[in-house]
């Protein structure tokens, strides 16, 4: 066993940041025994459309999502970074950081996981780290729903024991239920948009700031 307990991490363009992705989170580090979970915001997505609102204004929102809460922190790294966010090279960051013997754990949605094969070098996620693939109730990750490739290799990883990610630093494949919140960034930015209400989707930080700085106001 491993003395030092997972380090999880999620990513996301968080544009804006809002209760779904906090309590993504705060399930997460409970389902998982993580230790921290670790918040990196996108600079420059490689695999979607460019953010509505600047990198740094995403972060900010992120600090200010998080703050409170010692189990979460933020890792700037990527805003900062002229290069494109590839999920690898992230991890390989990480690892340089932390070594090589203690567990990380990389949340996704079952979206986002069942578009993984697309991801750049995506094989070379399993030597670096866990995958914990978040569900809502009544939602499955089955082999039906995937391309071969993923298929194989979720096969081939899936565990059913959230202890097991504990046990070795990367390679399986978890799936964990989390509470189903109907809120997503793309709804929010279209209700502000439209003059919306969005109050209690997000914190109420995070709105004054995107008040403050007119986000998402066209």
């Amino acid at each position: 066993m491993h003395e030092a307990s997972p380090l999880g991490i999620l990513g996301g363009t968080f544009d804006p940041v809002h209760f779904g992705h906090l309590r993504l989170a705060e399930e997460a580090r409970t389902a998982l025994s993580l230790s921290e979970v670790r918040w990196i915001p996108a600079g420059r997505p490689a695999h979607r459309a460019a953010p509505c609102c600047t990198a740094q204004h995403r972060l900010e929102m992120v600090r200010m999502a998080i703050a409170g809460n010692p189990a979460f922190t933020l890792d700037a790294s990527e805003v900062h970074s002229a290069e494109p966010s590839y999920s690898v090279p992230t991890l390989e960051r990480l690892r340089q950081q932390i070594g090589a013997q203690r567990p990380l754990v990389l949340v996704l949605g079952a979206d986002a996981f069942l578009g993984l094969s697309s991801w750049h070098r995506w094989r070379d996620i399993f030597a670096l780290a866990h995958l914990a693939v978040a569900t809502r109730p009544g939602c499955y990750i089955g082999n039906d729903r995937m391309d071969a490739v993923l298929s194989s290799e979720f096969s081939r990883r899936l565990c059913h024991d959230a202890a097991a990610l504990g046990a070795s630093n990367a390679g399986s494949i978890f799936s964990f239920t989390i509470t189903a919140l109907d809120i997503s960034a793309t709804m929010l930015r279209t209700a502000f948009v439209a003059g919306e209400s969005v109050r209690y989707l997000l914190p109420d930080p995070v709105l004054d700031y995107i008040s403050s700085h007119q986000l998402y106001s066209n």
